[in-house]
């Protein structure tokens, strides 16, 4: 049998502190939805957008486990913009088994962006930056993930335990079904501190911050004919896109 551990939950009135001073933290459900301003119901209100996700064609391990949709947008002074459709990049030293390469994905649905908990959620984590970095303009990538158990075994995150490239990460998950694993591991980039622990409730939050952590996501295996877990991850930069440099 293998060990789950529970996450290492905060209140909202010790997020900012416990990011800084460990370089993440981690959010119950219920204050999300608090740090969002809405009510938990609203943001539930977006998990039905997770099963019109397509397949992701640029694994290049061969696998057919991943499906995704993928939006930019920019953040600035709690107003946000849609940005124009753009391929995903990361160079080789964020991603070694992607990096390098402009993956271009279909945009998530304008039902998803119309939705109040949308808007909302991408804000307040914004204003989290802003604490964290100083106010400024934030470059936000959207990535909406299904890994199945389609192969027999889904790899949430096939490049390993890495660093996204950008200043602040957000990883919420939206929910799990029928599977096994899907454990989050957190490390200190700079140390041999490390966290492992199982995102089980829906719309949970781990924020991080992307200088000082390296994270990873065990593989999930199926506990009945088919399963998957589900995540929204957000990603901030200052400045500009990857890529645009």
């Amino acid at each position: 049998m293998v060990t789950s551990f529970p996450p290492p939950f905060v209140g909202i009135t010790e997020l900012t502190a416990c990011l800084r001073e460990r370089g993440y933290a981690v959010l119950a459900p219920a204050d999300v939805a608090q740090l969002c301003g809405v009510e938990l119901q609203a943001l539930e209100a977006l998990t039905p957008a997770w099963d019109d996700l397509q397949p992701d064609h640029y694994l290049k391990d061969g696998g057919s486990y991943r499906k995704r949709r993928h939006s930019c947008f920019v953040v600035d002074q709690d107003a946000l913009t849609l940005a124009p459709h753009r391929a995903h990049w990361q160079s080789e030293e964020y991603n070694a088994l992607h990096g390098g390469m402009r993956r271009w994905f279909e945009p998530i649905g304008p039902g998803t962006l119309v939705q109040p908990a949308w808007d909302a959620l991408l804000k307040a984590i914004a204003r989290i930056c802003d604490v964290l970095k100083g106010q400024q303009a934030w470059y936000l990538e959207a990535h909406q993930f299904r890994i199945d158990t389609a192969d027999g075994i889904g790899r949430p995150t096939p490049e390993g335990a890495h660093r996204d490239g950008v200043d602040v990460v957000a990883v919420l998950l939206v929910g799990r079904h029928g599977i096994s694993g899907g454990e989050t591991r957190v490390f200190d980039a700079n140390g041999p501190d490390g966290q492992r622990f199982t995102l089980t409730e829906p719309w949970s939050l781990m924020l991080l911050d992307d200088a000082r952590m390296i994270h990873e996501s065990t593989p999930i295996q199926p506990t009945a004919d088919y399963g998957y877990r589900d995540t929204l991850v957000l990603t901030y930069r200052a400045g500009n896109f990857q890529g645009d440099e």
